[in-house]
C-alpha cells in the first residue's frame, strides 16, 4: 500500500491534507494513492449543498457541522469556489466562514478552486470526498460553486441533495422551471425571516405537487436523473412498510425554513436530511437509486480517462485537426470521426507516440 494512504487510514491530518493536494492537483502518484484508498471507503454519507450565490450555502453548512458534531459524528467539508478565468486565483470563502471548527480533530476542511470546470464541482471533488471517506468521516458535506438554474453534478456525487433557497429568489415561474431546483431531495428556505419566506415555501410545494402528478400520469419520476429509478423501483417495492420501517416508493422532497446565521431551524432541517438517508439505505427504491448514482459516476470515470488518454495519443494530429476546421478544408464533425477512429485503430500507439497529422486531412 502506498505510504500516504496508510496515513490516511490511521487518520494522520497533515498525510491526509496532502493526499487531497496531490489528488487536486493530479499530481505524482496521486492514481495509486486512490486505488489503494478505495477499498476503505464507502461509509461515509455524502451530503451535497447546493444553491444560488448569496442563498447561505457556507452559513448553513457551518451550522450543519455544528448538529452533527454534536451527535459524535466525524464531519469533513469539500467547499468549492470560483476561479478567476484571468488569474487562476480564487478567494476560498469557506476558510473565511468555517473558523470556528479549525481547531477540532474531528473535522476536515478542504477548499478547492474550480479551475474552470463547470456544474459547481472541480473536476477532483469526487475524489477527494473519496480520500475523506477513508479519512474516517461519517458525514462528507460537499459544498458546490453559487450555481445557476442547471448546474447539477452534485446530484451525480452526493447521496443526498440539499438545495439551499432564499426569498427574493423570483417571480413564481422560477420554481416550476426545469433545473436546479427539481434536484433537490431537501429543500431549505434560508434567510426565513425576510419578507416572502412563505411565498417561497408555497411555491415549493406546488413545484413538488406538480411534479408528483407528473410522475403518476408520465410513470416517470420527477427529479433529477438518479430519481427515475424512484418510480420504477416503488412499482416493484409497495406503497409501504407496514413493520414501520422507512416508506417505499419515491422520496417527496421535503422543506425546512432556516435562519443560519441565528442557528434557528437547523435541528429541524438535519432531521428531514436524516429521513432521506433513512430512506435511501433502508428502502430498495433507495437502493435502486444509489446503483444509479454509481452507474452514472462511473460513465464520468470513464469519459474522463477516454478524453485523458485520447488527447495525450492524438497530440499533434488533434491540433492539425483544428487547424484544418479553421481553414475549411474539413468540418469538424468529419475530423473528430477520424480522430475517434484513429484512435479505436491502435494508431496512437505506433511508434512516435501520437497520431500523424496525415490521419485527419
Amino acid at each position: 500500500m502506498h505510504p500516504l494512504a496508510e496515513k490516511v487510514l490511521a487518520r494522520d491530518m497533515r498525510a491526509t491534507a496532502r493526499a487531497c493536494r496531490l489528488v487536486d492537483d493530479r499530481a505524482g502518484d496521486h492514481a495509486a494513492i486512490l486505488k489503494d484508498l478505495f477499498p476503505h471507503t464507502g461509509r461515509a454519507w455524502v451530503l451535497g449543498v447546493t444553491g444560488n450565490p448569496g442563498a447561505g450555502k457556507s452559513t448553513l453548512t457551518d451550522r450543519l457541522i455544528g448538529v452533527f458534531r454534536k451527535q459524535g459524528r466525524r464531519v469533513a467539508v469539500v467547499a468549492v469556489d470560483p476561479t478567476s478565468p484571468f488569474t487562476g486565483g480564487a478567494i476560498l470563502g469557506d476558510r473565511i466562514r468555517m473558523q470556528a471548527h479549525f481547531g477540532d480533530p474531528d473535522v476536515f476542511i478542504r477548499s478547492l478552486a474550480t479551475r474552470g470546470a463547470l456544474g459547481g464541482l472541480s473536476r477532483s471533488a469526487a475524489d477527494i470526498a473519496r480520500v475523506l471517506d477513508a479519512w474516517g468521516a461519517d458525514v462528507v458535506l460537499v459544498e458546490t460553486v453559487g450555481v445557476g438554474q442547471d448546474e447539477l453534478e452534485i446530484t451525480r456525487m452526493a447521496h443526498t441533495t440539499l438545495v439551499v433557497a432564499a426569498p427574493g429568489m423570483g417571480d413564481e415561474v422560477q420554481a416550476i422551471k426545469a433545473g436546479i431546483l427539481e434536484c433537490a431531495d431537501v429543500f431549505a428556505v434560508n434567510k426565513a425571516d425576510r419578507d416572502g419566506a412563505d411565498a417561497a415555501v408555497r411555491d415549493l410545494e406546488l413545484m413538488i405537487a406538480l411534479g408528483g402528478e407528473v410522475a403518476q400520469v408520465s410513470g416517470r419520476a420527477r427529479g433529477h436523473s438518479a430519481a427515475a429509478l424512484h418510480a420504477r423501483a416503488a412499482g416493484a417495492a409497495g406503497a409501504g412498510d407496514p413493520s414501520g420501517g422507512p416508506p417505499e416508493g419515491p422520496w417527496v422532497p421535503a422543506i425546512a425554513r432556516t435562519v443560519a446565521t441565528r442557528n434557528e431551524g437547523v435541528a429541524a432541517l438535519v432531521d428531514r436530511l436524516e429521513g432521506h438517508r433513512v430512506w435511501l439505505f433502508g428502502t430498495e427504491a433507495g437502493a435502486a437509486r444509489r446503483e444509479e448514482r454509481l452507474r452514472e459516476a462511473m460513465h464520468v470515470q470513464l469519459r474522463d480517462a477516454l478524453t485523458d488518454a485520447a488527447v495525450a495519443a492524438l497530440g499533434p494530429a488533434l491540433e492539425a485537426a483544428v487547424r484544418a476546421v479553421a481553414r475549411r478544408e474539413v468540418d469538424p464533425y468529419t475530423a473528430s470521426e477520424r480522430l475517434v477512429e484513429a484512435f479505436r485503430n491502435g494508431t496512437a500507439a505506433a511508434p512516435g507516440g501520437a497520431v500523424t497529422p496525415d490521419d485527419v486531412a
